[in-house]
C-alpha cells in the first residue's frame, strides 16, 4: 500500500513538472533566445536578487542584447543596451506602449489606478488626473505657494544635525501629499514616516525578481512584498474613508475629493473603498 502510495505520488509530481515545462515554453518558437528554464521556479537561480543587474548583464553576454528569461513561470523578454531600449521604444513606441505586470503588484491594486492601469484605462486616468494637478497648480505659479511653504519647514531642520536624505525626502513627500491629502505632516510625524519606510522597502523589494512570484501564500521573499503593498493600500483607504466622510462636492480640497466627485458623477453613489466600483477608466 505504502510503495502504491509513493509511486501514484511521483507519478503526480511528474505530471505538475511536465505540465509546468510545457506551459512555460510553450508558443516560445519566435522568441529571442535565453538559457533553459527550470520547471516553476523558470531561471531564478540565475539571477541573484541583491545583484539582478549584474545577473543580467552576464546573461547578455552569452545570449546577446535581446532574450528571454522565466521569472518564475513569468515569461520576460529583456532589452539589455541603448540600441536596443531606443529601437523598442521610440523605433516600435505604440506596440511597446503598455507597462509590463507584476504578479505580486497586480493582486493588491488589480489594475487600477495611474500607476498600475494599462491601455484605455490608463489614458483615461491620466487624462484625468493631468486635468486635476493643474487645478491645483501643477506647472503654474500657483504650486509656488506649496513649495516655498514646505521649503521653510526643511530650512528649519537644515539648522540641526541631520542625515540628508530624511529631511529631502520628507519634503518632497510632503508637497505632493499637500496635492493628494490636502495637508502636509510633520517631519516626525509617526504616519508620515511609516508610510516612506514602506514605500521604499517596496521599491527595493520590487527591484528583484521575487516580485514576479505571483503566490502570496508559497513562502519566499515575495511574501515581504505583499504585506508592505496592503500596507501602503490601507493607509490610502483610511485618508479615502476620511475624505469621503467630510466631501463637499461645491468644494473639493484636494486630489481625493476631485476623484471621489468624478467616481461619483461616472458610477453613482460612493459606498466605500471596499465596496466602491473600479475607477473612472
Amino acid at each position: 500500500m505504502e510503495v502504491t502510495t509513493t509511486l501514484l505520488l511521483l507519478l503526480g509530481l511528474s505530471l505538475l513538472l511536465l505540465v509546468a515545462l510545457r506551459g512555460s515554453r510553450g508558443g516560445d518558437g519566435r522568441l529571442p533566445p535565453g538559457p533553459t528554464p527550470l520547471p516553476l521556479i523558470g531561471n531564478l537561480l540565475q539571477i541573484s536578487p541583491s545583484r539582478t543587474l549584474q545577473s543580467l548583464l552576464k546573461l547578455r553576454d552569452v545570449y546577446g542584447p535581446v532574450f528571454t528569461v522565466y521569472l518564475g513561470t513569468r515569461r520576460v523578454v529583456v532589452l539589455c543596451g541603448h540600441a536596443a531600449v531606443r529601437e523598442a521604444l521610440v523605433e516600435h513606441a505604440e506596440e511597446f506602449a503598455g507597462r509590463g505586470r507584476l504578479p505580486t503588484v497586480e493582486k493588491t491594486f488589480k489594475g487600477h489606478g495611474v500607476v498600475f492601469s494599462n491601455g484605455e484605462r490608463w489614458k483615461q486616468l491620466r487624462r484625468f488626473s493631468l486635468t486635476v494637478l493643474r487645478d491645483f497648480g501643477m506647472g503654474r505659479k500657483s504650486i509656488e505657494g506649496r513649495i516655498q511653504e514646505e521649503a521653510q519647514f526643511l530650512l528649519q531642520e537644515l539648522r540641526k544635525p541631520f542625515d540628508p536624505t530624511y529631511p529631502l525626502s520628507r519634503a518632497v513627500s510632503n508637497v505632493i501629499c499637500s496635492i493628494v491629502f490636502g495637508d502636509r505632516f510633520d517631519y516626525q510625524d509617526a504616519e508620515l514616516l511609516e508610510l516612506l519606510k514602506m514605500m521604499n522597502e517596496s521599491f527595493r523589494e520590487l527591484s528583484t525578481p521575487w516580485a514576479q512570484v505571483g503566490h502570496r501564500f508559497i513562502p519566499g521573499p515575495q511574501t515581504k512584498i505583499y504585506n508592505l503593498l496592503e500596507g501602503m493600500r490601507r493607509f490610502i483607504a483610511r485618508r479615502v474613508r476620511a475624505n469621503a466622510q467630510t466631501l463637499d462636492p461645491s468644494c473639493p480640497r484636494d486630489f481625493i475629493d476631485c476623484f471621489l466627485l468624478q467616481m461619483e458623477k461616472v458610477w453613482g453613489p460612493w459606498g466605500g473603498w471596499e465596496s466602491s466600483p473600479p475607477p473612472p477608466g
